[in-house]
């Protein structure tokens, strides 16, 4: 694994999780709470975990197949 296919797995995938996150948590605190509220913390938290781990999970996968 290079660094320019991880770093483009990372940004991809840390994107993805950071909008879905935030998402998640806005309609969660309208439904739940009554007030939404965007939580960036937790979800820039969790983007950077799954942007790191899923791009290396990927890679030990196809390493793992061949």
């Amino acid at each position: 694994m290079n660094a320019k296919t991880f770093l483009n797995g990372f940004l991809w995938t840390g994107a993805i999780v950071l909008v879905i996150s935030l998402v998640v948590s806005y309609l969660y605190g309208l439904l739940v709470h009554g007030a939404a509220a965007l939580e960036w913390e937790s979800s820039a938290r969790l983007a950077i975990i799954f942007g790191i781990a899923l791009p290396l999970v990927k890679h030990f996968d196809k390493k793992s197949s061949r």
